[in-house]
């Protein structure tokens, strides 16, 4: 891929990537329900593989990156409900820190019981 077209398929990903971000937050006004379904959607994830299959990487990369965020995703779901029960207690700020700590700690306790199965996260 020449450097002008590799520049053009850059900001095209960039675009649609951001056009899903914008999408989300600008429905989110009119629906929070169907707002948080488009954010629940994989659709960053979705876009990656699809970018990587298009970029004609390895299978093996790609699948990799599909288990990989599998397991990533397990311990950030529970920031979701520590989020929205926190706001309301102790306010925005406050809220997302013990979210993302909480998330963090999770995650490190997932690490700790994969690898005793063969999984490395880390």
């Amino acid at each position: 891929m020449k450097i002008n077209e590799r520049m053009k398929y850059l900001i095209f990903k960039y675009l649609v990537t951001a056009a899903i971000v914008i999408t989300v937050s600008e429905v989110a006004r009119h629906s929070s329900r169907f707002a948080a379904l488009i954010a629940a959607l994989p659709l960053v994830t979705t876009l990656t593989l699809i970018w990587l299959h298009v970029e004609e990487q390895p299978p093996e990369k790609i699948v990799e990156i599909s288990l990989y965020t599998f397991w990533y995703v397990l311990p950030t779901l529970p920031m979701f409900w520590i989020f929205a029960k926190g706001y309301v207690a102790w306010g925005f700020w406050p809220a997302l820190l013990a979210a993302a700590l909480s998330s963090c700690v999770l995650f490190l306790i997932l690490v700790k019981a994969l690898e005793s199965r063969g999984i490395h996260l880390l």
